[in-house]
């Protein structure tokens, strides 16, 4: 009836689809392991960026804050600063701050 007539078969259809899935299967479970490493970076950094502004404000003001409210009402950091995301409020004394304990 049809000369010629290109296309995909069935089973090339199926063994592309197999492929994919195998490489999905492989690579999902990998991404999941990476979302805690990411979060302590983050958090980590997190921390690091508060210390500056702790930094700062004793550099400005003579002496550190009392806690990391006081940084927040004078503007050296803002509401989403003062915790970690999934982990819990950073952790202030004496004028280090800290990543929560998990």
């Amino acid at each position: 009836m049809f000369k010629n007539e290109k296309g995909f078969t069935l089973i090339e259809m199926l063994i592309v689809l197999l492929i994919i899935s195998v490489l999905i299967i492989l690579i999902v479970p990998n991404l999941a392991r990476k979302t805690k490493d990411v979060n302590t970076k983050g958090c980590n950094a997190l921390v690091t960026v508060v210390q500056a502004q702790v930094d700062a404000y004793h550099l400005d003001h003579g002496n550190v804050p009392a806690s990391l409210d006081v940084l927040q009402q004078e503007g050296y950091i803002n509401k989403d600063q003062l915790s970690c995301q999934g982990k819990g409020a950073l952790v202030y004394g004496s004028g280090k701050v800290s990543a929560p304990a998990e």
